[in-house]
């Protein structure tokens, strides 16, 4: 098929480094949209900081949510790519891109009404209150532009042109970088100011994402962007991308739990610490969904064309380069957690607090990246119900063990403890879990 790349065939290592770097430096620069603003606005102090990181959260619950489309297009797609089915490739890139604009606009419309009462969960003062209403109602108007650019990027990924999204969302960086400093101090608007640079590098990147696919036509020449849904492709893409979406939905839904937790224990500085150190632990996150994602790409095509070899020996290669970047990371994060952190906030209370953060954080990093890159396996296989059930289980589990590691007077960090004990956890049981279906299914069909 025009546009696309045959995954089951050639050099495995050499094509999960292809594939997985740009999808690595994409979620990077998605990653850097966040880490940029969070830089700048830190410049204006920790309250303003803690208030652009309470909305965080809820941006973090709608990347969430288009994950269904994103994964929905790395699998059916790459799957109907690896089956030699054209029309179905059509009709699923489509399905994902109308769906991701529906669901968009329903969550975008939803929290720009409710934004007060949605904010007030954190219990914040006031005046932060106030500044995180605004900066929210700001970014849910691009969230169209968010869902959309994530069910392109999906698409591309599983025709193994990871490189696209790479190059679009580095402009939209760019832009992203320029106008921070120019929005937040130049005009003084602030952290209006960098909820609207935002607005823009989104909207670019989305419309960048539309000129490839309909002007230039790299994967097709006449192709369909929005298309009337039919119930057999919509209802395989809920399949596969509803339980992805709905486990990082519902971790969001923890985080704001933990967030109201922290900022009863800390005050702002605590709410402050979660969120910021949550980004910048998204070093070692994205790094592995790089991995994953380019996994999932690969094991789509080559699972569907019954290579379950390849399969295996990408699992296996895919789990030693995120092992040892997870060992560097985690030895960054134990032994340097306040530089680090001082980077992004610079008042000492902020980055002694978010240090603390960092260190018992990165005891669970190897775990967290083992979690990811087997999910990429699952994924690939159209098997998003094993990782959902573990992620969701024990990502619940970190209330009740922030409360009782709380109450017995452990402060903010039982509240660390519990996100790294539950991460550890999670990486564990996914292991014994896959092992056991590989040992079932996979080593039977490679034999």
């Amino acid at each position: 098929m025009k546009g696309t790349k045959n995954l089951t065939q050639g050099p495995i290592l050499k094509q999960l480094f292809t594939l997985a770097m740009p999808i690595m430096a994409t979620s990077f620069i998605q990653m850097a949209y966040s880490l940029t603003d969070m830089a700048w606005v830190g410049r204006i102090g920790s309250e303003a900081i803690a208030a652009v990181g309470s909305v965080g959260i809820l941006t973090w619950m709608s990347t969430s949510i288009s994950l269904l489309n994103k994964v929905g297009s790395e699998v059916s797609v790459g799957q109907a790519i690896g089956a030699q089915d054209e029309q179905a490739t059509r009709a699923l890139a489509s399905h994902n891109l109308t769906l991701s604009l529906l669901i968009s606009l329903s969550w975008g419309a939803l929290l720009f009404i409710f934004a007060t009462p949605i904010i007030s969960i954190y219990e914040l003062k006031p005046h932060i209150a106030e500044i995180a209403v605004e900066y929210l109602r700001i970014i849910a108007t691009a969230f169209p532009f968010v869902f959309l650019s994530a069910a392109f990027t999906g698409i591309f990924n599983a025709a193994g042109r990871s490189k696209i999204p790479f190059s679009i969302n580095g402009i939209g960086l760019i832009i992203n970088m320029i106008l921070d400093p120019v929005f937040i101090f130049g005009l003084n608007w602030g952290t209006t100011g960098a909820a609207i640079a935002t607005w823009l590098a989104e909207a670019t990147v989305c419309m960048l994402f539309i000129y490839q696919l309909k002007q230039k036509k790299i994967l097709w020449d006449d192709f369909r962007v929005f298309t009337k849904l039919k119930k057999q492709y919509t209802r395989h893409i809920l399949k596969i991308g509803l339980p992805v979406a709905a486990l990082n939905t519902l971790f969001a839904f923890v985080n704001m739990f933990l967030g109201r937790t922290a900022t009863e224990q800390g005050g702002h500085l605590g709410l402050m610490a979660l969120t910021t150190g949550g980004q910048i632990e998204a070093i070692t996150w994205n790094t592995s969904q790089g991995f994953s994602t380019a996994l999932s790409a690969f094991v789509a095509q080559n699972y569907a064309a019954r290579q379950i070899s390849r399969v295996l020996k990408a699992y296996r290669t895919t789990l030693w380069m995120t092992f040892i970047f997870g060992s560097f990371c985690t030895f960054l994060f134990i032994y340097y957690g306040n530089e680090i952190f001082s980077i992004f906030v610079p008042e000492k209370a902020a980055y002694e607090t978010g240090g603390v953060f960092l260190r018992i954080d990165g005891y669970s990093q190897l775990f967290m990246m083992l979690e990811i890159t087997i999910q990429g396996v699952f994924y690939g296989m159209g098997r998003t119900m094993p990782p959902a059930v573990i992620s969701v289980s024990c990502n619940y589990l970190r209330i009740p063990m922030a409360l009782l590691f709380v109450s017995g007077g452990w402060g903010l960090p039982g509240i660390w403890w519990s996100i790294s004990i539950t991460s550890t956890m999670k990486g564990i049981i996914c292991l014994i879990w896959f092992m056991v279906i590989k040992k079932k299914t996979l080593n039977y069909q490679a034999v």
